[in-house]
């Protein structure tokens, strides 16, 4: 019996559009930023900061290094924050509806200081509320210093939440992800980014 569902942001809850971040990373210089902007896995300091082992300040200075200029925080910010298309209202609703039925909501994402600062602002949303208004629990990769699709965030999340994987439902547009998920017995879901998940996700849930 599922009890708790496990959502990624990034593709999932917001819509993604990985060449608008791009594009504004080339704009402030970084010439190889779709190379080091993947649609799932960053690399280099873009990877580091996510996977936890370099804080915001540090990216900023080795940003301003690749640049050959002072990055702002403002500008790294506004780069990293172009990862984010939309936040479909359905799926905020869904969020919602699926407390209201009882199920516990758990945010999973590997992201980044910068990326969260709109997250967890009353901006996030366009209704006046950050992102923890619609879960109970999140785990960011940065602050776990673990990324997806590492079992061991997995793991982390289960025994934190005192959960065990056949109660759990992730939803994830990752394909690795969802596999590394299956992998210790977690049940899961693979929409594409962008798709509408909302009426889909009970077939998951039976």
């Amino acid at each position: 019996m599922i009890h708790n569902i496990i959502f990624d942001l990034g593709g999932v809850v917001i819509t993604l559009d990985q060449s608008q971040s791009v594009h504004r990373f080339e704009a402030l210089g970084v010439k190889d930023a779709e190379q080091r902007l993947n649609a799932y896995t960053q690399e280099g300091i873009f990877g580091d900061l996510e996977g936890g082992k370099i804080d915001a300040e540090t990216f900023r200075q080795e940003l301003s290094k690749l640049m050959g200029r002072e990055a702002t925080h403002e500008e790294c910010a506004y780069a990293w924050q172009g990862y984010a298309k939309e936040v479909p209202a359905r799926n905020l609703d869904a969020l919602m509806r699926l407390r209201q039925e009882g199920y516990r909501l758990i945010l999973l994402s590997n992201t980044n200081p910068y990326m969260m600062e709109w997250v967890n602002s009353s901006a996030f949303d366009g209704r006046g509320h950050s992102i923890d208004y619609y879960f109970d629990a999140m785990y960011l990769s940065y602050q776990m210093k673990l990324m997806k699709p590492s079992e061991e965030i997995f793991r982390r999340v289960l025994m934190s939440e005192q959960i065990a994987p056949s109660e759990c439902l992730f939803i994830d547009d990752g394909p690795r992800n969802v596999a590394a998920a299956s992998q210790i017995g977690i049940r899961t879901f693979c929409p594409e980014n962008g798709a509408d998940w909302t009426q889909e996700i009970y077939d998951y849930l039976i």
